[in-house]
């Protein structure tokens, strides 16, 4: 079709290496065919007589990535960028159209050749900026109000922003490509949301977001970030990277000994907390009781991250456990759903429109797999680049040496949860050789093989019945999640598993009929 409009087709691995671009673009390029396509923007950029013309597949997440990124390079040299989707609608007729608009415009600046390199230049945070006041958007109402104590007792001035509301949403879908995933949104959303309030003092205030280095949009929240700053006119608003990847190296936030040892006691505790939360609260006598106790424990662990006292810390977790497990409870069944999935959209109130509290008003018990699993997941990852790749030897010594760490700091937790009524904690071994014949531990983009090795855990622990919980267009969790629950089924025929998408568009009705639906199956299971 476009040859019949007299133009040549070139594509963009035959004109990419003719680029001049070198790696300073606001995103991080981890994906060779992306890589290739802001080369070819750039090219595009210096050839008046060259437009680009980009296709992508309609809910294909990464787009959104590599759109924004192209459009950027060309607009920075005042040039047309054109994105067309494609899917199953085959008429030229609309395509045809723009195409010959891009002619008319190429027609216009034939002459013109003026050409500026693109260079995206980053507002990184400074080590003066470690007085701003530091915002971080919400994840798990369990773990984040200890880091926001934790993060303060290292010097910075952290605020937890713990509210996510419709309007979160609208201003995310206002500044975020509304392709990229619904975590993105929600995110950045808060974050632009809480900027624009006025609460803060824009001179002094900056963010900070965690990045896993991963390949997943979640590694190029920060990219999106700058860009919806940008937009939002917010540019000189600073960004604090929270990753042990190596990523945004110029800034100066560092993970000392201190807050590692913190952090991973947060992170326990918070863990502990949810677990036994969610383990007692549906059968409670006295109601309310579950919920006093969880509160009075998240104010004395809160307390006490900020100290990081070894000592202190196994006492805590003694105490904790017994003061649960003396909660009166009535004994009687319940249908038990286990959460996994997209690691925000699994513990986010909002984002998963309050699942836990849909569960458990339709009397279930549920169960949402500890944080620090996804945390050895990620260690994990080193150690099978290794095994499969025979490279990364440092790296995988480093986190072979943090899974031991880890599993220092919860052995106080397995020995005082053994002969309770409580699930043991995850053990990222055992994992890896749950998905032996249904997935490789290769897999590891998006949630990878973990997301599947936490539904076969669940069935092994009995909990039969799981919700698999996902953003719109997460091809990753698609494959790890909704793809093998047919494989998973096979193995245990009494599997009870539903994959549910979220996105700011999502029917919360649809939701929740095919929630009760799957919760009807739980409950005559228990009556047979």
């Amino acid at each position: 079709m476009i040859n019949s409009l007299g133009l040549a087709v070139l594509t963009e691995d035959s004109i990419c290496h003719l680029s001049n671009i070198e790696s300073k673009l606001r995103i991080v390029d981890q994906w060779a065919y992306h890589s290739r396509v802001y080369h070819a923007a750039d090219v595009v950029s210096q050839n008046p007589n060259i437009e680009l013309v980009n296709l992508n597949s309609f809910g294909c997440g990464l787009d959104a990535i590599v759109t924004d990124q192209a459009e950027e390079i060309l607009k920075y040299n005042n040039r047309l960028y054109t994105t067309i989707k494609i899917d199953e609608i085959n008429n030229l007729g609309a395509i045809k159209i723009r195409i010959r608009s891009l002619i008319a415009s190429m027609n216009k600046r034939l002459n013109s050749n003026d050409y500026t390199p693109y260079e995206y230049k980053k507002n990184y945070f400074k080590e003066e900026d470690k007085q701003h006041t530091l915002l971080f958007p919400d994840m798990s109402k369990h773990h984040f109000r200890m880091f926001e104590k934790m993060l303060n007792s290292e010097g910075y001035k952290a605020v937890w922003l713990k509210d996510t509301t419709d309007g979160t949403v609208e201003t995310g879908l206002k500044y975020v490509n509304n392709d990229s995933c619904y975590p993105a949104i929600i995110v950045i959303g808060q974050l632009i949301h809480e900027l624009q309030s006025g609460k803060y003092d824009l001179d002094n205030t900056s963010v900070i977001i965690t990045q896993t280095g991963g390949g997943c949009r979640a590694t190029n929240y920060i990219g999106l970030i700058r860009k919806a700053l940008k937009d939002a006119g917010l540019e000189k608003i600073s960004i604090l990277s929270f990753n042990t990847s190596g990523l945004e190296k110029e800034q100066a936030f560092k993970i000392t000994p201190s807050l590692a040892k913190k952090a991973l006691q947060g992170v326990i505790y918070g863990d502990l907390l949810m677990k036994l939360l969610y383990a007692t609260r549906p059968y409670e006598v006295t109601k309310g009781k579950t919920e006093e106790i969880y509160n009075k424990w998240q104010d004395i662990c809160t307390e006490a991250v900020v100290k990081g006292n070894i000592k202190e810390f196994k006492k805590n977790i003694r105490e904790i456990i017994n003061d649960f497990n003396n909660i009166k409870v009535k004994i009687t069944k319940k249908p038990k759903v286990g959460i996994v999935g997209e690691i925000l959209i699994k513990y986010h109130y909002f984002g998963n429109d309050y699942l836990v509290d849909k569960l458990e008003k339709e009397g279930a018990e549920v169960c949402v797999p500890e944080l620090m699993g996804f945390v050895k997941y990620c260690c994990y990852d080193a150690i099978v680049k290794k095994q499969l790749l025979k490279e990364g030897t440092k790296e995988a010594f480093i986190n072979k040496q943090a899974l031991n760490i880890i599993d220092l700091f919860e052995k106080v937790v397995k020995k005082n949860l053994e002969g309770t009524r409580y699930r043991q904690v995850t053990n990222i071994y055992h994992l890896a050789e749950n998905v032996e014949g249904i997935i490789s531990t290769g897999n590891q983009t998006g949630e990878g093989w973990f997301l599947t090795a936490e539904m076969v855990e669940l069935m092994k622990d009995g909990i039969t019945n799981i919700v698999c919980v996902q953003p719109f267009a997460c091809l990753p969790n698609h494959i790890v999640g909704k793809s093998v629950i047919k494989k998973i089924k096979k193995l245990y025929p009494e599997a009870n598993i539903i994959a549910i998408d979220y996105d700011p568009g999502a029917s919360h009705t649809n939701q929740t009929n095919r929630i009760k639906l799957m919760l009807t199956v739980a409950k005559e299971k228990i009556e047979k």
